[in-house]
């Protein structure tokens, strides 16, 4: 997509969200205990990404709906104002979104973001986790959020969370699961 196609989605983006309507290729998200869904995309380095690659980890996977809009920028932000923290947590971030891989590399060299971003251009993984919203027929991957402990399993569900105040919410999460 040229730069004035990427413009002219995220100003419709950002002036209309009451046409989204949210898909789930599933029923309902993975729960809460089960082991997450296998992950293995590419990421905004040009390599594949597997959960498997941070077993032992906490994860963060999120998923939002295109780079460079305002909601995904802000959210984006704020997850690399509180990376050290995560990083003191043993937890990574991993943003997803139907964008290209390279799309993904030029807005983490735009907005400074030293976390993986994954392409999944077939919303295929976002479906596997309930994330895929159409926008004036495209598919979009859905604001939600997971938390994955160390060995794999869901451990938390955020589902159309609010990009300002996400990171917080999840590190809160994040420190509870990891105190029980």
């Amino acid at each position: 997509m040229n730069k004035l196609g990427r413009l002219s989605l995220a100003a419709a983006l950002a002036v209309s969200l009451s046409t989204v309507s949210t898909v789930f290729a599933t029923d309902t998200p993975p729960a809460v205990g089960a082991p997450a869904p296998p992950v293995s995309l590419t990421s905004n380095e040009g390599k594949v990404t597997s959960l498997a690659d941070f077993k032992g980890k906490w994860i963060v996977l999120y998923f939002y709906p295109k780079d460079f809009t305002s909601g995904c920028t802000v959210e984006a932000h704020n997850f690399q104002r509180d990376l050290a923290k995560y990083e003191k947590a043993n937890a990574v971030i991993l943003g997803v979104s139907v964008d290209s891989a390279g799309s993904h590399k030029d807005f983490c060299a735009k907005e400074g973001l030293t976390f993986r971003l994954l392409s999944d251009p077939d919303a295929k993984v976002s479906g596997e986790y309930a994330s895929v919203m159409t926008y004036n027929g495209a598919k979009l991957s859905a604001r939600n959020t997971y938390i994955i402990d160390p060995s794999g399993k869901v451990a938390k569900v955020f589902l159309e969370v609010k990009p300002a105040s996400h990171s917080e919410e999840v590190l809160a999460a994040l420190a509870a699961l990891q105190k029980s």
